[in-house]
């Protein structure tokens, strides 16, 4: 295998590419708008400034990275995943809102 091939992931089939990185998407956005919201709590409860720092590292780093990788895949693949990350919020504030009327 030349190396062009480990790292060009848009010669997957788009059938079974998109759909992945929509899962991805939606995996990531989870772990991203989760760490975003017990930064928050830590923020106003007082907590522990250290744990709030690297929350937000991990989050930045999650979100950098799987952007990164669907951009290996291609254009419609980051678009795939960024639908992923905004369904991911969406489902978080729905949420947040049956819990806090």
């Amino acid at each position: 295998m030349d190396e062009r091939t480990m790292t060009d992931l848009s010669a997957l089939p788009l059938i079974a590419l998109l759909p992945v990185c929509f899962l991805g998407g939606l995996f990531i956005g989870y772990g991203y708008f989760r760490a975003l919201r017990e930064t928050a709590n830590l923020i106003v409860g007082g907590g522990k400034p250290l744990r709030a720092i690297v929350l937000t590292l991990a989050r930045i780093s999650l979100l950098a990275t799987g952007f990164f990788i669907a951009v290996l895949a291609g254009g419609l693949a980051l678009l795939a995943a960024l639908a992923g990350v905004l369904c991911a919020r969406w489902i978080m504030l729905r949420n947040l809102q049956v819990i806090q009327p």
